[in-house]
């Protein structure tokens, strides 16, 4: 019986599964009631896998004592109680120790006691301009506190026993099969919450620099952007290295029996090039790739939208967590489950191996020294209410958890239907995050994802340096002055085989010595590229998006619809020359099955009140329809029809 990770992918004995998962913070609750919680999770929302930070601070709130993990100090500290009541309810997790968490606790959850301010010995982390970096509580209220440098001493040692303590006193015993635990998540999008951060603001401390002069040979690290384009693709590269030599040693102090998964924040608008040239999972040695979102309403937002979709297809993983439960911290219109419905189906449809509920239930009764500026409860409108009973958002979680438990693996075995790929190469990233204007990367993406949404293509994000380009047929690359060699013979290579390749700027006529090396411009063939052809499935009325899959093997398909807010009627889909007709609210999705090119299974969002827009959901192929007869959510699973109003 095993647990394993393969392409992003989890396999539980063998079998690839979609991670379905929701977030039950016990830490936040009476203990009493964590027994009633996870049953209503469970049978109300048919979650099968709990997700759960194990914060330090909570658990060793003193430098002098020992991490509890019985609840001997505190009952809510008995998270070895807590995954053995998992395992006896027949529920999976994935184990998150941090060191720090976020989570809207104090200090992002480390302790007091590893703060620079507290213990001088302790190195702060550093931004260019030497200030350190600082962790504001969600009171808002000054600056926040300094970080500790993660590879400085003695905070490494120090973050390195409780991960330790962690995998031995609690992890190791409750690991899969004879416990609930099958994955541990290290870190928190980046490493504190701070993987979409530009290059200029970390790492600069003492050893972190020491670390740089390890792995470029330069004694200083670029600051202003002023120096060589050695120096500044270096300090990019630098970047990936550190974030994978923290991953490398957290999970190894965690020395657990299950698969290692981090969970990356998408980029902003702002740092695209500085995320791209940071998040490099190839060099994690084996640690998988996983993502969140907190960045918006992707239904309303096309630039959350763009960010959403880029870091699902950077690399194959799970959403590790999905808002789902918070509108008076981000947006009101999380108030509707409509809103998460539609963001869990885009990143599965962009690539997704998994999606989140955070959190599945509200909480309330924390200690203040734990988190003492949010409200009670938290969230604030999560699917199972402080009180145990289930919200109006339960029926669309547990729709799309018996979908994806019955359809799961297949749709994984489907290979979306795309329209081109983008060749993403790092140290243009890396160069253009400090603003060289002679160089671009992730304002070529934009322009490519721009294009092939605007044509009805989905795409695929390919790494140039390290990726196959086997599977993608038609490239299109960021141009500029210089590219590997060995890239610039790959490329050649697959335009000899047959590929449409297309660069995006400059043709490259150096290598990365900035020798002369023109092996690329000789192979690209004269004239424009030829445009690809229609899309399978294209949006013919209305405001949406819609992305397809389709088996290799069999004649399946997954169309996936993501209606926009400032939709009107139905979405008509011309699907390979035949009409698809989607009735959704505004802001709601659907996720359809096709089977012999006709309709089976089906999930489709009728009613999103915080738009005020309900509908009779429904999806009409041909002469076959599967409709609700007044205004309501339609799920179809298994051939079995239920109308949710």
């Amino acid at each position: 019986m095993t647990i394993e990770v393969h392409d992003g992918v989890i396999h539980v004995d063998g079998e690839p599964r979609v991670l379905v998962s929701a977030d039950y913070p016990y830490y936040r609750d009476d203990p009493a009631r964590w027994p009633d919680r996870l049953r209503a999770l469970r049978d109300d929302l048919g979650i099968e896998v709990i997700t759960c930070y194990i914060p330090w601070r909570h658990h060793q709130p003193e430098a002098d004592t020992p991490p509890d993990f019985t609840g001997h100090t505190h009952a809510s500290r008995n998270v070895a109680g807590f995954l053995d009541l998992c395992h006896r309810l027949g529920l999976k997790v994935v184990a998150k120790p941090g060191p720090f968490v976020h989570a809207e606790l104090t200090y992002g959850g480390l302790p007091d006691w590893v703060c620079p301010e507290e213990d001088p010995a302790i190195e702060p982390v550093l931004d260019a301009s030497g200030a350190p970096a600082r962790w504001a509580d969600g009171s808002g209220r000054g600056p926040g506190r300094p970080l500790p440098a993660p590879l400085a001493e003695p905070f490494a040692t120090l973050a390195g026993e409780w991960l330790s303590a962690v995998g031995a006193k609690v992890l190791d015993a409750a690991a899969h099969p004879n416990g609930p635990v099958i994955l541990t998540q290290i870190a928190n999008e980046g490493v504190y919450t701070d993987g979409a951060r530009p290059l200029t603001a970390y790492d600069y401390s003492p050893s972190a620099l020491a670390l740089h002069r390890e792995r470029t040979g330069r004694s200083e690290p670029p600051r202003t952007g002023g120096e060589d384009a050695a120096a500044l693709a270096g300090w990019g590269r630098f970047h990936a290295a550190y974030l994978a030599e923290v991953y490398r040693r957290w999970a190894q102090a965690v020395n657990g029996r299950v698969p290692v998964v981090v969970n990356l924040n998408p980029p902003t608008v702002e740092a695209l090039d500085d995320w791209l040239a940071r998040v490099c999972p190839p060099l994690w040695g084996g640690i998988a790739y996983g993502f969140t979102n907190w960045m918006g309403v992707v239904s309303a937002d096309p630039d959350a939208w763009f960010r959403y979709v880029v870091a699902a297809k950077l690399a194959p993983g799970p959403n590790m967590e999905e808002n789902w439960g918070f509108s008076q911290l981000y947006d009101r219109a999380y108030q509707d489950a409509a809103t998460s419905f539609h963001q869990s189906l885009l990143a599965l449809a962009a690539g997704a191996t998994g999606f989140n509920v955070y959190t599945g239930v509200s909480t309330s009764g924390w200690a203040a020294s734990l988190d003492a500026a949010t409200p009670s409860p938290y969230p604030d409108c999560a699917p199972i209410a402080a009180d145990g009973s289930a919200t109006e958002k339960a029926p669309a979680v547990a729709a799309l958890a018996a979908f994806l438990a019955r359809h799961g693996a297949e749709f994984l075995a489907c290979v979306p239907v795309t329209g081109g790929s983008f060749g993403l190469y790092r140290p243009y990233a890396a160069l253009a995050a400090w603003g060289q204007g002679d160089v671009v990367c992730g304002r070529s993406l934009r322009a490519f994802h721009d294009r092939m949404r605007a044509a009805g293509h989905d795409y695929r994000i390919v790494d140039l340096e390290s990726g196959d380009l086997a599977g993608h047929p038609r490239l299109t690359i960021p141009g500029g002055p210089f590219l590997h060699r060995h890239v610039q013979r790959a490329l050649a290579g697959h335009i000899a085989a047959g590929a449409v390749v297309e660069v995006h700027g400059a043709v490259p006529v150096l290598d990365e010595d900035l020798n002369p090396c023109t092996v690329l411009a000789t192979a690209l063939r004269p004239g424009p590229p030829p445009e690809p052809g229609p899309p399978r499935a294209r949006v013919v009325a209305g405001e949406a998006d819609v992305f397809l899959r389709t088996h290799p093997e069999r004649d399946v398909a997954y169309l996936t619809v993501l209606v926009r807010d400032g939709n009107q009627g139905p979405v008509l889909i011309d699907l390979d020359g035949r009409e698809l007709e989607v009735v959704a609210a505004r802001g709601g999705a659907a996720v359809i099955r096709l089977e012999g090119g006709e309709l089976d299974d089906a999930l489709v969002k009728g009613v999103n009140r915080y738009l005020g827009s309900e509908v009779a959901a429904g999806v009409r192929l041909g002469g076959r329809a599967h409709t609700a007869t007044a205004p309501a959510d339609l799920y179809r699973v298994g051939g079995a029809l239920r109308r949710i109003s």
